[in-house]
């Protein structure tokens, strides 16, 4: 016990950051890391630092009385303070497309953000590491009930009889390796630099399990890499590849990829950091995203999502069998929470709204805030991404803003023609 309360001491000592530069240090909070401040030094000199610009919305695909209102209020989260510069959310309903969006895609240049532009898709990439592990499973590949031991024996003796499953809805145990002092202090002292993927849980090897596995919820990181692991581990081929065979591919995804740098391909909705009174600073190339990786380093279009989590919810890529098991769920929210009650199935989550379920992921990441959604029969879907990091620890009253608003548009999704 006194050990791990002086392990509690050392790790909360050195989440306590100090600035190593003059230039500001913004509120830069990686997936899993709650209580870090990013100082980014000399790489936000060479970005692009801009006055909070906010262009006219843009028009949406198709006009309706009902998305003015929704477009009304995506006008409010960019003006709001902390708010993002940008916002989009795409509404499909069977064949018909409609765009909302307001801000811009680019402080410096006022470009109005477009469904085809790439953005950082954040921990929604967990719902593809899902559609991947989970064809293996109806393949035979992989069972459910695989351990760690059976298949990634490599990994600590005390992890080996974590499951697939736990894995796959948060229930492992695993420690974070977002949380720990080394990988912070090393992201810290370079965002860019390149880490081994493949080696990222490494940095919690010597911690043991946070709890029995099975017994409760708890949101890791650390569960999507070792899923993306295993999957390599039974097919013998490298994850990027199986992305493309499983679920690029077959859902026609041609703006979509895994990078391990921190360049954005063009053309890109920028992130920004919005801590007022300052200026917004463009984060969009800041960090690698070789320290996420299957977690959260996946590069899309709110287009491709829209086809992606189209599938995914509706069951496209796996079998009855295998859905019936994704959509046990257990209590858990995703990160940031979706809208309504979250409940959580195999990467996959459950949003309960006032007008209706969705299923879905949800994402956040340095610069980009993100929600999929789709009904169970994946006829209807939302993508609604914003151009800044909004959590419940670096903006807790804009969360619950944003939440009611992605509520809004899940029921304009659901509501009858």
């Amino acid at each position: 016990m006194e050990q791990s309360r002086a392990r509690a001491a050392h790790r909360r000592a050195k989440l306590d950051v100090p600035p190593r530069s003059r230039l500001r240090s913004p509120s830069v909070l990686l997936p899993g890391f709650p209580q870090v401040r990013l100082p980014l030094v000399a790489l936000l000199a060479a970005a692009c630092v801009a006055g909070p610009v906010h262009a006219p919305a843009h028009a949406e695909d198709a006009p309706a009385d009902h998305n003015r209102a929704l477009r009304r209020q995506l006008q409010e989260l960019t003006t709001a303070p902390g708010g993002p510069p940008g916002a989009i959310a795409v509404l499909k309903r069977g064949s018909r497309t409609e765009v909302v969006r307001a801000g811009v895609a680019e402080t410096r240049t006022g470009r109005a953000i477009e469904a085809t532009d790439h953005m950082r898709i954040a921990s929604t990439a967990k719902a593809y590491s899902g559609a991947v592990s989970l064809q293996l499973v109806d393949r035979g590949k992989l069972r459910l009930n695989d351990t760690i031991g059976q298949v990634l024996p490599r990994l600590p003796r005390a992890w080996h009889r974590v499951t697939l499953r736990q894995l796959l809805n948060h229930t492992s145990g695993l420690p974070d390796y977002t949380a720990d002092p080394e990988f912070l202090d090393l992201v810290t002292a370079n965002p860019r630099r390149h880490f081994d993927s493949r080696r990222l849980v490494d940095f919690v090897a010597a911690e043991p399990l946070v709890f029995r596995p099975g017994a409760r919820y708890a949101y890791s990181n650390s569960d999507n890499i070792a899923v993306a692991l295993m999957a390599e581990a039974v097919t013998g081929r490298r994850y990027e590849d199986l992305l493309a065979r499983l679920v690029y591919r077959p859902l026609d995804l041609r703006s979509t990829s895994l990078p391990q740098g921190y360049r954005m391909p063009e053309p890109y909705m920028h992130g920004y950091d919005v801590t007022p009174p300052d200026s917004p600073e463009d984060l969009s190339e800041v960090l690698s995203a070789s320290g996420v990786w299957a977690s959260g380093g996946i590069v899309s279009t709110p287009k491709d999502m829209t086809a992606f989590i189209r599938g995914y919810a509706g069951g496209r890529l796996i079998s009855d069998r295998t859905r019936r098991q994704q959509l046990n769920w257990v209590d858990g929210a995703s990160e940031p929470a979706g809208p309504g009650e979250n409940k959580a199935g195999l990467a996959i989550f459950r949003y309960t709204t006032r007008c209706g379920v969705v299923y879905g992921h949800t994402g956040n990441f340095p610069g980009y805030t993100q929600l999929i959604a789709a009904t169970p029969d994946g006829k209807r879907s939302l993508t609604f991404s914003l151009t800044t990091q909004v959590n419940k620890t670096n903006k807790p009253e804009l969360l619950e803003r944003v939440r009611a608003v992605e509520e809004n548009f899940v029921c304009a999704l659901l509501r009858k023609a």
